[in-house]
């Protein structure tokens, strides 16, 4: 491969399977990263995207060099970012993955912490809040330098369908998903604003909507991953954009607020846990961890979802 020397940003995509391939196309159409190093167990495969990717980059707004990557090219990333891992089958909870995903992710981050890697970790694979919690123990780095996808791909999933409730962009839209990336994540209907109107005086303020429907709005929200899975065997696309946007915020210190997972020591009342939360993300990765007030039910599902997480953490991490 031939790198630049000077100072340019780079990324190290370890899993070229169908999420993290959407992510290197995602990066290169956007003009994220100035290098991009792929690592794959299946090297040909890897080697094949590789190919593929670069023979489009005369359409992309500016040049991004991607190689088959080694995991020494993790010493001078800025992110490295793991896709890698079983994927979920229909009918299976991300949390079914846990033991499975752990063992795989202990192998990896060893490998890419004797490179003399020193950047910031982005975890897609599922169980996303439980590995990413996972990887801050295996590598010891600082928690504000493990970031989780979280829960941004449910947040952007329930600002598309209020939007196409409201026939209003999504863009429009001030919502989140917090919680575990999974079953027991919760909306902050609270919290909502269609553009800068207050949910519930949206809904007062229009007779064609009704409160009764969010309901259904947000379980087509939380089931989305097992609709898609079923029809197509996976999802990808939204991840990878989902991932995209958390990379363009991290390398352009754009202090923007996502709701990845993060560790919490304290904030929400809970400790030694990572799950999704809004939080402020920029060059240092988590720079803080923002607490929305919630109301008393949002309290209690939140406090749920982080006991659900920390039962299978705990145990699982004891037997790796």
């Amino acid at each position: 491969m031939t790198a630049n020397h000077g100072k340019v940003n780079r990324v190290v995509l370890i899993g070229a399977g169908s999420v993290g391939v959407s992510y290197a196309f995602s990066l290169i159409n956007q003009g994220i990263t100035e290098e991009l190093a792929i690592i794959d167990l299946f090297a040909d495969k890897a080697l094949g995207d590789v190919w593929d990717l670069n023979h489009g980059k005369a359409f992309a707004p500016s040049p991004t060099n991607v190689w088959l990557g080694e995991y020494q090219d993790c010493k001078d990333a800025d992110i490295v970012c793991i896709c890698a891992g079983a994927n979920q089958k229909p009918g299976e909870t991300r949390l079914d993955l846990v033991e499975k995903n752990m063992k795989i992710f202990k192998g990896i981050v060893d490998d890419v912490m004797e490179s003399g890697f020193d950047g910031i970790f982005l975890i897609a694979t599922n169980p996303v809040d439980v590995l990413t919690q996972a990887v801050i123990e295996f590598s010891g780095f600082p928690a504000h330098r493990v970031v989780g996808s979280g829960t941004t791909l449910d947040s952007s999933r329930l600002r598309y369908k209020l939007g196409e409730y409201f026939d209003i962009s999504p863009k429009a839209v001030h919502a989140y998903i917090i919680g575990e990336h999974g079953d027991t994540e919760l909306p902050l209907w609270s919290r909502v604003t269609i553009g800068p109107v207050p949910l519930q005086t949206y809904l007062d303020n229009h007779d064609d909507y009704n409160a009764e429907d969010l309901d259904q709005i947000f379980e087509e929200v939380r089931d989305a991953a097992y609709h898609i899975i079923e029809k197509k065997g996976a999802t990808f696309y939204g991840i990878a954009m989902s991932l995209a946007r958390i990379t363009e915020a991290i390398l352009r210190n754009e202090n923007i607020v996502l709701t990845t997972s993060s560790y919490l020591q304290g904030q929400y009342g809970a400790e030694d846990v990572c799950i999704g939360v809004p939080s402020i993300i920029n060059r240092s990765g988590i720079r803080e961890i923002i607490e929305v007030p919630m109301n008393e039910e949002e309290q209690e599902k939140f406090a749920h979802s982080v006991q659900t997480l920390k039962s299978i953490y705990e145990p699982a991490m004891k037997r790796i």
